[in-house]
Order: structure tokens, then C-alpha cells, then sequence
């Protein structure tokens, strides 16, 4: 009867680490997740994909699929229960651009200027930034403008930063 028991008990816990270790095996790390959205950014937010939206997606796997060329999530992934509702990802810039140069999104910017560069200009610090840094349209006050325009406005480049 005891060796009986103890076979028992010895199946449960290797069936439970089996199936705990293939949970674990599928999910990804928040801060993999959140430097996988910022490096997609742009198209996240055209997309009406919050970061917080995206981490939560992509640590189950469900993420994997919003990338551009990417691979079809593995179906053995848990599926999220709710819907990720489509609205526009929050912005801390200003809502109305104050230049005849200034664009409040991006697609307009590159609509202005297709051969030129598009930066997101800090109009209160009058320093602009290329596509791939942190504040990329990501300051309090700022719009995107044609890197050709900047320097009649006054703005400078970062100097932190090399041109794409």
C-alpha cells in the first residue's frame, strides 16, 4: 500500500512540473515584451496598440502575431479572453501643433516632405529627434517637422544623436 502511495505521488509532481514547465517555456519576460513594442512603436500606436495592451499580449504569446512578418502564434499559447479595444494610444504632446511646418502625426509630416527626413521637434526646448530615440514624439510640447524645416524654425538636432 505505501509503494503504491508513493508511486502516486511521484506521478503528480513530475506531471505537475512537466506541465509547469511548458507554461513557463512559453511566456516571455515584461521587459523583453516592452523593448519589442518600443521597437515597433510607431506602428503600435497607428495601430491603436497600447504598451500596457501589447506586454499583457505578448507575455501569453498572443503578441507574436501583430509583429510584421512574423510567424503565426503557436496555438498551444493561451488565447486572451478579452478583446484588446481599438482606441488611440495616450500621448503626452501637445494636441494642436503652433507652426505652418508642424504636424500633429507622423503620416502627415512624411505626406509634406516624402524625400526628406521626418523628426519630432521639442518646440519648447528647440531641439529635434530622429525616429528610434526615447523622445521620439514622446515630449510634453512638440510636433513632427521635415528635417529640411527645422532650421528655419530656430530648432537643432540633439547632439546625442547621429542622423538615420
Amino acid at each position: 500500500m505505501k509503494t503504491s502511495s508513493i508511486g502516486a505521488i511521484c506521478g503528480m509532481i513530475l506531471g505537475a512540473v512537466a506541465l509547469s514547465s511548458s507554461v513557463f517555456a512559453e511566456q516571455r519576460s515584461a521587459a523583453a515584451c516592452t523593448a519589442e513594442w518600443r521597437a515597433n512603436k510607431a506602428a503600435n500606436q497607428a495601430a491603436g496598440i497600447t504598451e500596457r495592451a501589447y506586454v499583457a499580449a505578448c507575455r501569453t504569446g498572443a503578441a507574436q502575431a501583430t509583429k510584421p512578418g512574423a510567424a503565426a502564434p503557436d496555438p498551444r499559447a493561451a488565447a486572451p479572453t478579452s478583446s484588446i479595444p481599438a482606441k488611440p494610444a495616450p500621448t503626452r504632446r501637445a494636441a494642436t501643433p503652433t507652426g505652418a511646418d508642424e504636424f500633429s502625426t507622423e503620416a502627415e509630416a512624411k505626406a509634406h516632405c516624402p524625400g526628406n527626413t521626418v523628426v519630432w521637434a521639442n518646440t519648447k526646448s528647440k531641439i529635434y529627434h530622429f525616429r528610434g530615440h526615447k523622445t521620439y514624439g514622446n515630449t510634453k510640447a512638440g510636433a513632427y517637422m521635415c528635417e529640411k524645416e527645422t532650421a528655419a524654425a530656430g530648432i537643432r538636432a540633439a547632439k546625442n544623436e547621429k542622423h538615420p
